[in-house]
């Protein structure tokens, strides 16, 4: 049988482009490279100065960048401020300025990363005292930790090696309230479930896909997607970051194909656009329903503090076999956000929207990070 390679690259790439939403803080694909295949004690010659980091921190800083982040960027960097003192902060060439003009989403990812870096240093004898010294999104100096003695926690580091975005197979099942309860402990008040067959889910649904729609028609937007795609094994290797074959969950012979023969450049066009908006509502439509999680306030330690209660969330659900992916093209959309202000109460300040449910099984981890010596800088002498 003949194929038109046309239609091939066109009906196969749209489904992949469609998980690739920012908030995808990001199984398997044969013959893809995924985390497994590399290793995270890797130095090859992009090392920024890591200098004399102790086997017990860089242990706690691998940990830590296992957080999720928009596009895979992994936005942070690490510069050694001190004894037993770094600052965490957000480096101006990974951020996305067409979806994420003003650092939340940048500030968000801190936060999961600094929620990461508290829990592996509790675990190996470290009690990390985080301190947001940022007061302007532009900040690049974001959170300030300190690190004393303390007694090790028994916190299952696994989770944070096993903590992955899903994006296909949700069941439609509501999710069970005993769940609930125990997602929602790092939240409180601050996290609410509307069940798939209840009206605000319906207007959340439809709230998303128009958005995805209307970014997947921004040039700026597309544009940046693209930069952060890492087809081939080759750029996945060099750049451990970004959006993988695997990681958009191509797979079998459409991700051969993609690997070695598609071009990042050829999502841009209109077709692959709409392929994507098509199978976006198609995702958008499955699952449990629609988790939405808030902060206090708007300030950049709301963000930080709304990062690190996510990521708290977001290590418990594995274990009971609840799959998260955020659709943040609501929060990114001026529309989507006038939308969600127009049926909510002022005080209800949104942070990450995601599509919720039950998952038949729980894949690996595919996701690249780079190795901690990539993002690690001396304290410049001043």
């Amino acid at each position: 049988m003949r194929i038109n390679r046309r239609n091939f690259i066109k009906t196969t790439l749209g489904a992949g482009l469609a998980t690739c939403g920012v908030g995808v803080l990001l199984g398997g694909c044969g013959g893809s490279l995924t985390r497994s295949d590399v290793s995270p004690t890797d130095e090859p010659d992009q090392a920024l100065g890591a200098g004399a980091l102790d086997d017990r921190l860089r242990s706690i800083l691998f940990y830590a960048s296992l957080a999720p982040s928009g596009h895979n960027t992994q936005p942070w960097f690490v510069r050694l401020s001190g004894p037993n003192k770094l600052i965490i902060g957000a480096d101006p060439e990974r951020r996305l300025p067409a979806v994420d003009p003003h650092n939340r989403e940048v500030m968000l990812s801190i936060g999961a990363f600094t929620e990461n870096l508290v829990l592996a240093a509790g675990n190996m004898g470290l009690k990390a005292c985080p301190r947001v010294i940022a007061t302007d999104p532009g900040d690049q100096d974001v959170v300030d930790i300190t690190f004393e003695k303390h007694q090790p926690s028994s916190y299952p580091l696994a989770r944070l090696t096993q903590r992955m975005t899903v994006k296909r197979g949700y069941r439609p099942n509501d999710i069970k309230q005993d769940d609930l309860k125990y997602l929602s402990q790092p939240l409180k008040e601050r996290l609410f479930y509307f069940p798939s067959t209840s009206s605000h889910a319906k207007c959340i649904r439809d709230g998303a896909i128009e958005n995805f729609r209307a970014q997947a028609n921004r040039d700026d937007a597309q544009i940046e997607t693209v930069k952060w795609m890492r087809l081939s094994n080759r750029d996945a290797r060099r750049c451990r970051d970004g959006l993988t074959v695997a990681g958009m969950e191509i797979t079998g012979i459409k991700g051969w194909f993609v690997r070695h023969f598609v071009a990042p450049q050829t999502f841009l066009k209109p077709g692959f656009r709409e392929q994507s908006i098509t199978h976006t509502a198609r995702l958008a439509r499955e699952g449990g329903g629609w988790l939405i999680i808030t902060s206090k306030g708007h300030s950049v330690a709301d963000w930080v503090d709304a990062g690190r209660r996510f990521e708290r969330m977001a290590l418990l659900a594995r274990e009971r076999n609840i799959a998260l992916q955020p659709m943040t093209q609501y929060l990114e959309e001026a529309a989507g956000l006038q939308q969600f202000a127009a049926h909510h109460d002022a005080r209800i300040i949104p942070q990450f929207v995601l599509r919720v449910g039950y998952l038949h099984r729980y894949p690996e981890p595919v996701s690249l990070r780079r190795p901690v010596d990539w993002f690690v800088r001396q304290e410049t002498a001043s």
